[in-house]
């Protein structure tokens, strides 16, 4: 089953030393109107299948898309490959702009 992260929980994990990926399957004009503030490895979600081994499944991973749906598709899509500590980036970057960061646009 796949973990829902809230931003601020992100946020706490990193800031304590928890080393995680951060992957963003949004679209590229996506990222552009409202980039996340933090590092991300940016894999748009039709392009994941093809660079899969960009991906390290031993290191924790953290998807994030607009409001959560790809982002929890793509989380499921990795664990059935033998991804683990899989999360998802509850409410994606509409929640992280809500509850961290107003500055970053909602779309």
């Amino acid at each position: 089953m796949i973990k829902d992260l809230s931003p601020r929980e992100f946020v706490a994990r990193r800031a304590s030393g928890a080393e995680m990926t951060l992957l963003d399957v949004r679209e590229d004009w996506e990222v552009k109107l409202a980039p996340a503030p933090t590092a991300v490895l940016h894999i748009p979600m039709g392009q994941l299948e093809a660079r899969l081994p960009e991906l390290d499944p031993a290191r924790e991973c953290v998807v994030l898309c607009r409001s959560g749906g790809r982002s929890l598709q793509v989380a499921r899509y990795l664990e059935q490959r033998g991804f683990h500590g899989v999360s998802n980036l509850a409410g994606g970057i509409l929640a992280w702009s809500s509850d961290l960061d107003p500055a970053i646009p909602q779309y």
